[in-house]
């Protein structure tokens, strides 16, 4: 089996956007003197560094035949085939070509998706988007899964 397991971190832009947050937060705190502006310093750049942080834990892998994106486990044997997409494609499938009903896994500062089939009749969602900076890898390792599934359930002669 091919093993996939990214992070969708933040770019280093958004933290630098928090320090500056901090900054600000100091600034406003600025007329109560320099102990409130230190606090507002720290805490001010803490709660957005918490903020970066946690929208930036999403995780993308497949693992025990289940594709894990961000909270939802999805089995392989539930997927049908996956696209590849492209910046253009992936985000005309973020807007005017999404349906509702679709589980996404979306994080605007990356470009690239994947765009994976629910097979499952009992299973309203059409489709699995998943931001990724490695479509390709994932859909390799998911095609790997389906593979080793597809030969351990072939009976032995």
């Amino acid at each position: 089996m091919q093993p996939y397991d990214e992070r969708l971190t933040a770019p280093r832009s958004w933290w630098f956007i928090a320090v500056l947050i901090g900054f600000g937060t100091a600034l406003i705190m600025l007329p109560f003197g320099t102990l409130p502006m230190l606090g507002g310093l720290i805490a001010g750049a803490a709660l957005a560094c918490v903020a970066v942080s946690s929208y930036g834990s999403a995780r993308v892998r497949v693992v025990a035949g289940s594709l894990v994106a961000g909270e939802a486990r999805i089995p392989v044997s539930a997927l049908g085939t996956a696209e590849v997409l492209d910046a253009d494609e992936a985000a005309a499938w973020r807007s005017y070509k999404a349906d509702p009903r679709a589980f996404m896994l979306l994080r605007s500062y990356i470009p690239t998706a994947l765009r994976v089939e629910v097979t499952d009749p009992q299973d309203p969602t059409p489709y699995v988007y998943v931001s990724t900076r490695d479509p390709e890898g994932l859909a390799a390792a998911l095609t790997a899964v389906r593979a080793e599934t597809a030969q351990e359930k072939r009976p032995t002669t």
